[in-house]
């Protein structure tokens, strides 16, 4: 399942999993688009590991992977069911 946890201005989604089997948290964004419907990605914490990261230029990559890095404690925490 997955969980709210920030929208931008922008309308950018970004949503968690629950810790998984293998303890990782999956965070997934998504962004709508007119031309493309949504732009998105996947990272999976703690080890940043990047994933499905479509329609996004690097720069937009790396604004949104600084987003996931400055939050990760909470989304961690949230994650565990302990936010």
């Amino acid at each position: 399942m997955m969980y709210p946890f920030m929208t931008l201005d922008d309308n950018t989604e970004i949503v968690h999993s629950d810790v998984l089997i293998d303890g990782k948290v999956k965070v997934y964004i998504e962004k709508p688009d007119p031309k493309d419907c949504f732009h998105r990605l996947t990272c999976y914490l703690p080890l940043y590991e990047l994933d499905d990261v479509y329609g996004f230029n690097d720069d937009e990559v790396n604004k949104y992977l600084e987003i996931i890095k400055s939050t990760a404690h909470l989304i961690i925490e949230f994650a565990k069911g302990k936010g």
